[in-house]
């Protein structure tokens, strides 16, 4: 069965965070999921509170900047964070926005590398190995955690390109898709990364019974998200061509009824639970829900609450 999650925008203030999430634990969904961009809540602290405000809902996070932190130290972090709460932590990294990590002074010399060294890293630090490294990002001198997880939280990757994705499929245990995640773009990155691999994915949400109020309500945060980094997204579409030729041309007030409702979760609940199982089928094991950014996330979290009891 598909895991059913939400993703807590970052525009929520971190004191909202502790009721946002226990009414997701309570509508019945399986996954919350916080984020880290600059410069909003980071998300250690924020998985941290969550976690531990909540009983048996999975918190994931989407996704660390592997840049942001020495390897190690995240290492530390999630280790404490999985042994305080088994089987109940989804960590994810990333390479990071480049115009953020420039902005810290932290952006490498090689994005490639520093992803699969990070990677390697910390999951045999997770793993309660001693590790020593001498790489282009990674530098590590006889380094083992004290207190290693008992079981080892799996590791995802949240990453668009296919050389991303082919380190990923090698050194993760899974991808997280962002959002507009299709089922054709769910079995183009299968392909890269492998039959083995978790495949997690974002849409953005709107459950209303008029079709036409719910692609309105989408569109907004569609077109922000229509950027040159969702090519990868949108190249395996049978409509991604004249797609990608409308967002060159600045023209994305023109996307079409069929093509809103192909990108997005949205619409009367029978749609939106054939969306959901549309991705299952494609090879996505968690679906994750984005809340239109201008409505209360509490209407968001009970909306979800209906597709969870439609399963």
């Amino acid at each position: 069965m598909t895991r059913l999650g939400i993703r807590i925008p970052r525009e929520a203030p971190p004191a909202r965070l502790v009721d946002l999430a226990r009414r997701a634990e309570r509508a019945g969904l399986d996954e919350v999921w916080v984020v880290e961009d600059c410069f909003y809540a980071g998300a250690i602290a924020t998985a941290a509170t969550v976690l531990a405000a909540t009983e048996s809902i999975a918190v994931g996070i989407g996704v660390l900047p592997i840049v942001a932190r020495n390897p190690a130290i995240a290492a530390m972090e999630l280790a404490a964070l999985a042994e305080l709460h088994p089987g109940r932590l989804l960590p994810g990294f990333g390479h990071g926005v480049p115009a953020w990590m420039k902005q810290i002074g932290a952006y490498p010399s090689s994005p490639l590398a520093a992803l699969d060294e990070t990677l390697t890293t910390v999951r045999r630090l997770l793993a309660g190995e001693r590790v020593s490294m001498d790489g282009r990002h990674v530098r590590l001198d006889d380094v083992r955690l004290e207190f290693p997880p008992a079981v080892a939280p799996p590791l995802l990757v949240g990453v668009r390109g296919p050389k991303s994705l082919a380190v990923g499929g090698k050194r993760a245990d899974g991808t997280i898709l962002a959002e507009p995640a299709t089922p054709e773009y769910v079995r183009a990155t299968r392909e890269i990364v492998g039959e083995e691999h978790t495949i997690v994915t974002y849409n953005w949400f709107a459950l209303d019974e008029d079709a036409d109020r719910a692609r309105a309500r989408v569109r907004k945060d569609l077109v922000a998200a229509l950027t040159p980094s969702t090519e990868p997204h949108l190249r395996p579409l049978p409509f991604g061509g004249e797609l990608l030729d409308l967002m060159r041309a600045g023209r994305t007030d023109e996307l079409r009824d069929e093509w809103i409702d192909r990108l997005t979760i949205s619409g009367p609940l029978e749609r939106c639970a054939a969306a959901v199982d549309a991705l299952h089928e494609a090879g996505s094991e968690s679906v994750v829900l984005l809340p239109v950014l201008d409505e209360p996330f509490e209407d968001a979290i009970s909306a979800a609450g209906e597709l969870v009891r439609r399963r």
